[in-house]
């Protein structure tokens, strides 16, 4: 039995990519957004530990090397860093051209998700490509804070396609009122400005990379203030949202995305407010952005959660394995 579980796991994998149903490709895009999770919180770990520029060249890590090499103005930590997070971003890059070949392969086919699942590998490439310039620009902290912000845009496509595969394709239709429905996309643009401003706010302080990149001139009291107010804006309107659901009786599942909502902000201010007060050490500045995209999904959950689709389409049945062909038995003289 343990030898065949391998196997086993293995042709599991290939009929979820090759001969998918709605629940393995919805498997498949849960796997693109936790990589893309992964991205945010590995890229942080290159911005804490000073490892921006651990790769100095791209796309190769230093010289004529891809992988790190000795390098007497970096140390191998650092190096080692930042080429592992070159290397999620492949593994990134992987499952999104994963999901897009089991987008193209469902059956019956789904357009809308063909298009979600191309976003993504595309994605990846941009991010690729802004990483480069990262590195090109020694860290200028508008490229830094670009390369960061299009991981939430990426995750845009990535918790889109893990909903619409739970889902039919028919028009969406409202299960709350417009007021409701506006109170939750105005939560989404309070959302991107607070990671919009924390950008800023990385910007200016110590964590941008390398300690002798540049950094924001702005002074670092008021960009934080800034970002603090931006995020008491998103828990008032959370706030709002959930009086709003209980009272109208909006669906359970909105009313429980704006309670995870809730307890996500509730979280992310106290590590926020104890990391400004304590210096910014580099372990709450990861636990940080981990709850910033943490909060953002949950912000795209609540605002799908308003509308229904229908039931997603039966798979269709795949088709019969052909019939081994008879083999005669000679029979004796």
């Amino acid at each position: 039995m343990a030898e065949r579980l391998p196997s086993h796991l293995l042709i599991r994998a290939w009929n979820a990519v090759w001969r998918p149903t709605p629940g393995s490709l919805r498997s498949l895009a849960l796997l693109g957004v936790l990589g893309n999770v992964l991205i945010v919180v590995s890229g942080g770990a290159v911005r804490v530990t000073q490892s921006g520029l651990g790769c100095p060249d791209w796309p190769r890590c230093s010289g004529d090397s891809l992988v790190p090499t000795h390098n007497a103005e970096h140390h191998v930590l650092n190096m080692s860093i930042e080429f592992g997070n070159r290397l999620i971003t492949f593994v990134v890059l992987g499952v999104g051209v994963l999901v897009f070949v089991a987008a193209l392969r469902l059956r019956p086919r789904r357009k809308p998700l063909v298009w979600w699942a191309l976003a993504q590998p595309m994605s990846v490439v941009a991010q690729a490509v802004i990483g480069g310039i990262v590195v090109l620009t020694k860290l200028h902290p508008a490229a830094v804070s670009l390369h960061f912000l299009v991981s939430p845009a990426l995750l845009v496509f990535c918790v889109a396609l893990w909903v619409r595969c739970g889902e039919g394709d028919a028009p969406p239709r409202p299960l709350a009122g417009p007021w409701t429905r506006r109170l939750a996309a105005a939560l989404l643009v309070s959302c991107a400005a607070v990671l919009v401003a924390g950008t800023v706010v990385t910007g200016t302080g110590p964590h941008a990379g390398d300690a002798e990149s540049r950094r924001y001139g702005f002074d670092i009291t008021d960009v934080a203030r800034i970002h603090g107010e931006l995020a008491w804006v998103t828990i008032a309107l959370t706030l709002v949202a959930i009086v709003v659901l209980h009272r109208t009786g909006g669906p359970a599942a909105a009313r429980r995305r704006a309670h995870e909502l809730a307890g996500l902000i509730v979280v992310q201010g106290a590590v926020g407010y104890t990391q400004y007060a304590l210096g910014v050490p580099e372990g709450l500045v990861l636990l940080h952005m981990l709850g910033a995209v943490l909060m953002w999904i949950a912000a795209f959950r609540l605002f799908f959660a308003l509308r229904d689709r229908g039931p997603a389409p039966a798979a269709e049945p795949a088709a019969p394995l052909a019939p081994a062909p008879a083999v005669e038995t000679p029979q004796p003289a």
